[in-house]
């Protein structure tokens, strides 16, 4: 079969499309379209589909765009700088209805990806590659990369998000391009790559894995990926896109715990007026700091949540939808004028009782801190409540609909290049 079977150069739109990130990578992009043109004579023969590669440009200035031209693939200038800038750019720039991504480093092989087009075919919406399924080279991956990094960030993963992925960092991965349309993905840097499946879980979209193969890139430099500082990216951007375990379940915990302590303080404060027992003023005082915390974080949590389901990237849960009528700004407010009354009262009393003793010192501080954690719940509730309608494009029922953008627009629709839309 003629090496250019599978690939179609003229504008219009092909069935899959390679796209490879590239800055300054003159020296390994070569093999890699070589092996993109492969892999689609063979997409050709097993599925009959057509094809392009292209190159999404990251600002190189050692030639990798006239090389990349002269060998057949489609270049696409990306001006917004990253990893996951270009790729973002390139996909948008492909005409495929299957995307097919990888490093032009030459550490991946390409012509593996008829088996992540096949499971595309068959029904996935992303299927990712795994290197620890396919196989790692000697000298390709770093051991703090392969024995650290890449298990605890993929096992974290699963975890927070219930993924059951092998190798979630892996850069060779298949997606369609309605799912990538879907995914709305905003990262500029190598968390990308976590982003992808985090919004593909939380999306509903169907998952599948295949074992791929790594060996040594061909680069005479460092590579762009810095363990440390990326691993960090990676790992914020999985707490961030958690709002159940970085606010709701602390909020759960703190709340609990401070009201379990005021129970069991007022409890033995009534038997005892003049004792507290095993829990003191200390142990009260904190009480009151856990319940506005929990609190606060609680608004927090659906602040977060809210704003991931008006993104388009997260279904609302289940219990938002139950709530969506009894949870709106009119309602907050009025549990935060209710506490703020309480707490007034509340206060009011104790006062009222440390005049009555002729200003002694109190002895129990119980209804001081409870007086106190009222009004802090009050404006917590008020001030939460216009931020989740504002949240929520400004409308008192948190779960109407809201207008987004894209990150990116084309500047010229003959060359496109793609920049920020903001």
């Amino acid at each position: 079969m003629d090496g250019n079977s599978g690939l179609r150069q003229e504008v219009g739109a092909v069935d899959v499309s390679f796209v490879m990130p590239c800055l300054n990578e003159v020296l390994s992009l070569e093999p890699c379209i070589m092996a993109c043109r492969e892999a689609l004579d063979m997409i050709a023969a097993r599925f009959g589909l057509t094809g392009e590669v292209v190159v999404a440009d990251n600002g190189s200035t050692d030639g990798s765009q006239a090389l990349a031209e002269r060998l057949g693939a489609r270049v696409v200038p990306v001006a917004e700088k990253g990893y996951g800038a270009a790729l973002r750019g390139g996909f948008m720039g492909a005409r495929g209805r299957y995307l097919v991504m990888g490093d032009a480093d030459g550490s991946y092989n390409f012509r593996e990806a008829p088996d992540l087009i096949g499971a595309l075919i068959d029904g996935a919406d992303l299927c990712m590659g795994s290197r620890f399924k396919g196989g790692i080279a000697p000298g390709a991956m770093p051991w703090k990369n392969r024995y650290i990094g890449n298990p605890l960030l993929t096992g974290l993963l699963n975890v927070l998000f219930g993924s059951k992925i092998d190798d979630a960092h892996c850069g060779l991965r298949a997606l369609t391009k309605d799912c990538f349309e879907r995914l709305r993905l905003e990262g500029d840097g190598m968390e990308f790559a976590s982003e992808m499946v985090i919004k593909a879980v939380l999306k509903g979209e169907t998952l599948a894995e295949r074992p791929v193969t790594l060996s040594p890139d061909l680069r005479d430099r460092p590579p762009h990926l810095r363990p440390w500082r990326d691993g960090w990216r990676h790992l914020r951007y999985l707490f961030m896109l958690s709002p159940w375990w970085v606010f709701t379940l602390p909020a759960m915990i703190m709340a609990g715990a401070g009201a379990l302590i005021l129970a069991l303080a007022g409890a033995a404060a009534v038997m005892a007026p003049r004792q507290l027992f095993f829990f003191g003023d200390y142990w009260v005082i904190l009480a009151g700091s856990l319940v506005s915390l929990g609190h606060l974080a609680a608004i927090m949590g659906m602040a977060t949540h809210l704003h991931q389901v008006r993104s388009g990237y997260r279904a609302p849960a289940p219990w938002v939808t139950r709530l969506a009528g009894v949870i709106t700004l009119e309602s907050m407010l009025i549990a935060g004028a209710a506490a703020t009354a309480l707490g007034l009262i509340d206060l009011g009393a104790v006062v009222y009782a440390w005049s009555a003793r002729d200003f002694v010192r109190a002895v129990n501080v119980l209804p001081a801190v409870l007086g106190v954690m009222l009004l802090t719940l009050g404006a917590q509730s008020v001030l939460g409540g216009f931020l989740l309608a504002i949240l929520s494009g400004n409308q008192a029922g948190f779960l109407a609909p809201a207008a987004t953008r894209p990150r990116l627009r084309a500047v010229s629709n003959d060359a496109p290049e793609w920049r920020d839309a903001a």
